[in-house]
């Protein structure tokens, strides 16, 4: 995309003193802020994994598992799974240091066309109708009991769907502090939630309640075993674990991320993967594979069964989780579109941030806008079940890119340096989800390929065409400088971080 003016900021915050030169402030420069410690590292990878999926409908494996126990296998499996995705990223995100997770990874490994294509689609689809999804669920379960005896309006959703999406954009453009803040909470939240239904599963089998657990019974099946079910179930169970990748996205934000990248991952994927068996073993200590199946929000008619008066205690929480990953899904796919801009893939002002408060509110602004367009179309379900093929084939390019990158770059510093077991592990694994995607559902991948081969064009006209007529170069920097006066934001100074990153990589 064409640059505007890459101004650097008065600390002052004065919209009308933005100058060509940096004025220090404190540490002498406006950037982004080293915020997120440790715990909130947690938060935000817990937070995006554990979205409504496990309180509302995680019978997805189990249908297509054909048994209790072969349904939690799979949960076991694919936790293991994403921990070796994960233990990849986290070589991959000391060794090249830079907002934005994979797409910066593919970028600096395999060239700018593929790391635009990831962006691309991310920017296109995936994150404004995962957020829109997310916030809709919200609503839903904030409206449901003022509507008992029938689906809340259409409108009513969309419109506090809306609402909670304008907020949470406010939250995170006012300071990154305030965003971890509520992460953390929103996130501690959710895991008392399911750490009362794991509890009163523990109290179910302590009362003999354990008859789908035996494994007279846990492998009894109610359909028969198919090869294509399973792996379905396989990759029901992938996409459950979805989010783990997130905390990549802000590493120039994180607090000593040669520490807490690895630490992050290394708790908070053993811990969702905890969480999702203990908690699918306590669904079925109160409900047969029939009723859960039939349960259009599983934690919900569990509440009802087990918790009586309290039961309300369920939808609130599906509501506050919810809450929670729009926040942190915000909080992310910005930095994400922050990073693309600052790579020149996106217009420079994507790239900017606060000269008080050190936010992308650019990025922000657009990740808002971006996901409230998409509330207006009725087609979102469709398009996340077309690029959800996409999003999953470039985890598997983004680890085959460790593998180049120690080939290419052998003596690279790598703070944490894995065996190449584990990516040739997780590459076997994602190769057969990938093939057996493809074989089951040719069409939806077909058109998944298409909607992100769509950015073949606008790469080459808009990233690769360097000489662009000059009336359009003038109208984009003053359009630029324009949008820098009203959200008085400045072109960051770049960190040591991103050199390092960069060393070598061209």
């Amino acid at each position: 995309m064409t640059d505007g003016p890459r101004l650097r900021g008065n600390a002052s915050g004065d919209g009308d003193t933005l100058s060509s030169e940096s004025t220090e402030e404190d540490s002498g420069r406006v950037a982004l802020k080293k915020e997120i410690g440790l715990v909130s590292a947690c938060g935000i990878i817990v937070g995006n994994i554990i979205g409504s999926g496990i309180f509302v409908s995680p019978k997805g494996v189990l249908e297509n598992a054909s048994s209790v126990g072969l349904a939690l296998i799979v949960w076991i499996v694919t936790g293991v799974i994403t921990a070796i995705g994960a233990l990849c990223y986290a070589e991959l995100g000391v060794t090249i240091p830079k907002s934005g997770g994979d797409y910066s990874y593919v970028k600096d490994i395999f060239g700018g066309l593929a790391g635009f294509l990831r962006l691309w689609i991310a920017v296109l689809v995936i994150y404004p109708t995962n957020q829109a999804v997310i916030a809709l669920t919200f609503s839903n379960y904030i409206l449901q009991p003022l509507f008992p005896s029938c689906f809340p309006p259409e409108n009513g959703l969309r419109l506090l769907a809306a609402v909670c999406l304008l907020l949470l954009t406010w939250v995170n453009c006012s300071s990154v502090r305030w965003a971890t803040r509520v992460q953390d909470v929103f996130t501690t939240g959710k895991l008392l939630a399911l750490g009362l239904i794991i509890i009163m599963g523990f109290v179910q089998i302590c009362k003999g309640e354990y008859y789908w657990l035996e494994p007279a019974h846990a492998f009894e099946t109610f359909q028969p075993y198919d090869i294509g079910q399973i792996a379905l179930s396989f990759l029901q169970g992938s996409f459950a674990y979805g989010g783990w990748n997130f905390l990549n996205y802000v590493t120039e934000e994180l607090v000593d991320p040669y520490k807490n990248l690895p630490r992050a991952i290394f708790i908070s994927i053993p811990l969702v993967t905890f969480v999702y068996v203990f908690a699918n073993i306590a669904y079925v200590t109160a409900m047969s594979p029939q009723e859960l199946l039939a349960s259009n929000a599983v934690a919900v008619t569990f509440g009802e069964k087990l918790l009586g008066v309290m039961s309300w205690i369920m939808p609130i929480s599906v509501a506050l989780s919810t809450f929670g990953g729009v926040n942190g899904s915000l909080f992310t796919s910005s930095r994400l579109f922050f990073a693309g801009a600052r790579e020149g893939h996106l217009p420079r002002l994507l790239a900017m941030i606060h000269v008080k408060r050190c936010t992308p509110i650019p990025a922000l602004l657009f990740t808002c806008i971006s996901t409230l367009l998409m509330l207006c179309t009725s087609d979102m379900y469709t398009l996340i079940n077309y690029v959800g093929f996409i999003n999953y084939l470039f985890y598997g390019v983004t680890v085959a890119g460790q593998i180049v990158l120690r080939i290419k770059q052998p003596d690279l510093n790598r703070p944490i340096k894995v065996s190449l077991v584990w990516p040739v592990i997780y590459l076997l694994f994602w190769a057969f989800l990938l093939i057996f995607s493809l074989y089951s559902e040719p069409v939806v991948c077909g058109l998944g390929m298409a909607i992100m081969l769509t950015g073949v064009p606008v790469y080459f006209l808009g990233v690769y065409w360097d000489n662009k007529p000059q009336c359009f170069n003038t109208f984009i920097g003053k359009l630029t400088h324009m949008c820098q006066k009203f959200c008085v934001v400045v072109y960051p100074a770049m960190g040591e971080s991103r050199n390092v990153g960069n060393q070598g990589m061209e």
